[in-house]
């Protein structure tokens, strides 16, 4: 911490901490909470950020700072302090203070001199969070009375209760909010208290699941009561990561990767298991698989509906419809909000009920429950986003669309038939999407192992699923053609290795269909980013989904009824696998990698 009276030396000062360094300015006056002071200053997911009396500013944000000191000429009313953030220097006393709420929401033009450099840098295009105070106060108070009020008002304000409030998300399922949430923001502090790491906690959950899997593998009632237990285990360290990250402000581009990945494969891991253990205690038989995959292609399913509906609608413009009105009333009703959140299955709901099925029941049954459960969770979603798509006056933006054709994951193929076509009628894209899917799955289902009309059906699919990306996907539906494409591409796969008889093809096409969905995930999550896409190179690498539709059809029809079927899924899937992940871990792991952390709560 050092000392700069006046703009002047502050530019001194500040050219003479290293480039790399993220920097504070505070007002030697502030008087606040000093997790404001944390929020402001320690933030890594903004370029800079702001409360009244003191601006942190990292590395890219630097030079627009030094170019704002720089531009005033005249002493500053008042001196300031500049500390390399994280230097491990003191914070300036930061006595409790209050702060009439007009001040924290609806402030005038500043006079300190961090508040004039947090408008420098706005006007330069610079991003600065404003941290949204709540109960906390910070403020740089004009007088000894001011002052005084301030320390009386923090003293019934606790700076840690509210860090452990803002650690758990503002929404979530009522199983996390009810039941996890109230012990497990206190494991996160401990954690933060002995130095461990979002990401560490993160990795520990992911190896609690993979054991959980292990012992639902072994097919025995003491595994699988094990296994339902360390699944709760397993979603109790996976609160606790985001908890920490909160808590502590530790947040990450690897840890972005980790938190948006290991979920589904904690829990598709777990899919894996219970089918093992199903084979374990019947025999050879293979038709569990068949009901863990199938859980796995409507889970996934699911997914891709919130993520293009949330993708085609959050920056639309006249986004208002009845039905949305009729969801916002619903919700000022305490009890609906709860069940409307326990209808959709989240996370917490769902892998509690996975877990104590597992323990008192056989995965055959935990998957009839769950593929039903996430049935009616998903009918529920879809026609509710459908009735607002139909209703709402929106006007979709080029950003959406491009995002909705990037999940599409067209490639090469596809749009090479779409150049013919010039615009589509109304609803015509999902349309095209919807029928070009049903005649692929219809042909794959109803063909018998070794027919070549599932060929035929991947011909026609791949013809019309072109047509359907021929325009920009702006149309009140069009959010709808990403997830016919995966639940066609996906539900192709369980058919004809379902239908085909062979031993160990469903565990086969289990891994395939894992390694396309961890592709159309990592896809969701750069978007989320703001990165685009996946590079081009990577969608030509792997076929797009018009490509390996077909593929598969025809290793089906070539080498039904003998074992080189498993072999050939296997084989694709590895190949697949190795090249999405590693592209997938050279993108997250780069400096130009987005820190994508979900803090809308929205359970999944």
């Amino acid at each position: 911490m050092v000392r700069a009276d006046g703009p002047g030396e502050l530019a001194d000062r500040l050219a003479a901490v290293p480039a790399g360094a993220r920097v504070a300015v505070v007002d030697p006056r502030f008087v606040g909470h000093r997790h404001a002071l944390r929020l402001a200053l320690t933030d890594p997911r903004f370029p800079a950020g702001a409360v009244p009396g003191a601006l942190g500013v990292a590395p890219e944000g630097r030079p627009a700072l030094q170019r704002a000191v720089t531009s005033l000429t005249r002493p500053a009313p008042v001196p300031a302090t500049s500390v390399p953030a994280g230097s491990g220097a003191p914070a300036p006393a930061a006595a409790d203070a209050t702060v009439p709420a007009q001040t924290r929401t609806s402030r005038p033009r500043p006079t300190d001199l961090p508040g004039v450099l947090a408008e420098r840098l706005a006007d330069a295009g610079v991003a600065v969070h404003q941290v949204d105070l709540g109960v906390l106060t910070a403020t740089v108070p004009a007088d000894e009375a001011a002052r005084t009020a301030a320390a009386e008002a923090v003293a019934a304000v606790d700076d840690e209760r509210v860090r452990l409030r803002s650690a758990v998300k503002s929404r979530d399922g009522f199983f996390t909010t009810f039941c996890i949430s109230p012990y497990s923001r206190y494991l996160a502090r401990w954690c933060a208290r002995r130095g461990l790491t979002p990401n560490q906690v993160t990795t520990a959950s992911l190896l609690v699941a993979l054991v959980a899997a292990g012992c639902a593998a072994t097919g025995t009632r003491p595994g699988f009561v094990a296994a339902g237990v360390l699944l709760i285990a397993s979603f109790v360290l996976d609160c606790t990561d985001g908890q920490l990250a909160r808590y502590s402000l530790r947040y990450s581009t690897l840890g972005a990767w980790l938190d948006a990945t290991f979920d589904r494969v904690k829990e598709y891991a777990y899919y894996a298991g219970l089918a093992i253990g199903a084979a374990h205690m019947a025999g050879h038989h293979d038709d569990v698989w068949a009901l863990a995959l199938g859980a796995m292609v409507l889970q996934t399913c699911r997914h891709v509906v919130d993520f293009a509906f949330t993708e085609a609608n959050h920056d639309a413009t006249a986004n208002t419809s009845p039905t949305a009105a009729l969801s916002d009333r619903l919700d000022s009703v305490g009890w609906t909000v709860w069940a409307r959140r326990m209808i959709v299955l989240p996370i917490g709901e769902r892998w509690a009920m996975i877990a104590v099925l597992t323990a008192v029941t056989t995965p055959r049954v935990v998957f009839l429950v769950l593929l039903i459960g996430c049935a009616l969770a998903a009918c529920y979603t879809t026609a509710g986003r459908v009735l607002r798509s139909l209703t709402r006056r929106a006007r979709r933006t080029d950003r959406a669309a491009v995002a909705l054709a990037d999940l599409a994951d067209s490639g090469a193929l596809a749009r090479l038939l779409a150049r013919p076509v010039r615009g589509l009628p109304p609803f015509g894209a999902p349309a095209c999407a919807l029928l070009g899917s049903a005649v692929a799955v219809a042909t794959a289902w109803l063909a018998p192992a070794g027919s070549w009309w599932p060929v035929l059906g991947a011909a026609c699919y791949v013809v019309i699923s072109g047509i359907a990306v021929a325009a920009p996907l702006k149309g009140a539906l069009d959010w709808l053609v990403p997830p016919f494409f995966r639940a066609a591409e996906y539900t192709v796969i369980l058919a004809l290795a379902a239908r085909s008889g062979v031993p160990g093809a469903l565990p086969a096409a289990f891994g395939l269909v894992a390694a396309v969905a961890y592709h159309h995930y990592d896809t969701v999550y750069r978007i989320r980013g703001g990165t685009g896409a996946p590079p081009r190179a990577l969608i030509r690498a792997i076929g797009g989904h018009e490509g390996r539709l077909p593929a598969v059809t025809v290793l089906a029809a070539l080498l039904a009824h003998t074992h080189a079927l498993t072999t050939a899924l296997a084989a694709l899937a590895g190949i697949l696998a190795l090249v999405v992940l590693t592209e997938s871990i050279r993108f997250w792991i780069s400096a130009g990698a987005p820190a994508v952390h979900d803090e809308t709560g929205e359970p999944t």
